[in-house]
């Protein structure tokens, strides 16, 4: 999904391009196949959110999402 030339939020709609091999801001990609137990068995789900849907998105979560300094 990541190597596409241009990918679109799937909250939003905004579109991002690629330009030099990366995209110029910060998109949050999700790819998940779903297996035994789950009702969605055999499907791949895959959509992408820019950083202003992704945060919208987390702020309604329970527990936070783990944050870590990776540089």
């Amino acid at each position: 999904m990541s190597e596409q030339k241009t990918v679109r939020c799937n909250g939003c709609g905004k579109t991002f391009e690629r330009k030099n091999d990366m995209y110029q801001e910060g998109i949050f990609f999700a790819d998940q196949e779903w297996g035994y137990f789950s009702g969605k068995d055999g499907e791949r789900h895959r959509f992408c959110l820019c950083e202003k849907c992704y945060d919208h998105m987390i702020h309604g979560f329970v527990l936070p999402v783990e944050i870590e300094e990776y540089l």
